[in-house]
């Protein structure tokens, strides 16, 4: 069984100074993870930690720039020490669809900027959101399309594979997440539990669970008897086992009471019990 962190679960942590990544990596080893699925903002060197909280809307806050190559080096080094592996890097701000095409242009450059640093840490997948408004009509779908085709023929030469997220915009719901993944070739999913439309989201994992190439385990808060209260997670877990999925179990967990550490725990033992 294969089980990462997506780093994102560690957010506060890291805006309080408590874990950078190489703090990140000894966690994941003493947490049982067999790969590394670190969010971009923790893969930057530690700046102002509000703005780590936030760089998923102002990913500038928490990128890594030309010149900190060496720093990937050191990276790269503490995690083969660990005997982890790099699987999914999740980036924030930037996704395929904006507007405005110099917008778009700029992106597009992060997202070329990320695949480089994936290809250099021998990551398996890099998280490219679709972006967009959440209907998605035909020309926004178009260059949506186009955009990807451009970074996964870029990432293949780098041995990377993309994936796209339901994450926001027109992934939230299930039918656009469908359309993606039949009419983009190469493009995986990434299936997090959570972040559809709450109207459709045990239609969406119906729908999409096959897709799956790797998950987000989405968890807030924790029963007695260490369950996820607010959702049927053994329904999903019992969808994607159906569908055979074999990729990397991932933990994203959110903890309302702010305990990041206990809640990945929690989340990793849910897993061991429900994944096939």
């Amino acid at each position: 069984m294969r089980i990462g962190i997506c780093s994102f679960s560690f957010h506060r942590l890291l805006a309080a100074g408590k874990q950078d990544i190489f703090q990140f990596i000894k966690d994941c080893k003493e947490l049982g993870c067999t790969q590394l699925d670190p969010w971009c903002a923790h893969l930057a060197p530690l700046r102002d930690g509000d703005n780590i909280i936030h760089a998923g809307h102002n990913p500038n806050a928490a990128k890594l720039e030309a010149g900190e190559d060496a720093y990937i080096d050191q990276v790269k080094a503490a995690a083969k020490e660990a005997g982890l592996p790099f699987g999914i890097i999740a980036v924030d701000g930037a996704h395929i669809y904006d507007e405005d095409p110099a917008v778009r242009d700029a992106h597009r450059k992060l997202a070329y900027r990320w695949i480089d640093i994936a290809g250099k840490l021998d990551a398996e997948y890099v998280r490219i959101d679709a972006g967009g408004p959440e209907d998605m009509p035909d020309d926004v779908f178009a260059i949506i399309k186009d955009g990807y085709n451009d970074i996964i023929a870029y990432a293949k030469e780098r041995g990377v594979k993309v994936l796209t997220e339901n994450h926001f915009g027109p992934s939230i719901h299930p039918e656009n997440v469908v359309k993606l993944c039949e009419e983009i070739d190469g493009l995986g999913l990434l299936f997090d539990t959570n972040n559809w439309d709450k109207s459709k989201q045990i239609k969406a994992w119906e729908m999409c669970a096959k897709y799956a190439q790797a998950t987000h385990i989405k968890t807030f808060e924790f029963d007695a008897d260490g369950k996820e209260p607010s959702i049927d997670l053994e329904y999903a877990f019992k969808l994607l086992n159906e569908a055979g999925f074999n990729g990397c179990w991932g933990v994203e967990s959110v903890p309302k009471d702010g305990e990041e550490m206990a809640a990945a725990d929690k989340t990793i033992a849910m897993i061991k019990e429900y994944a096939a």
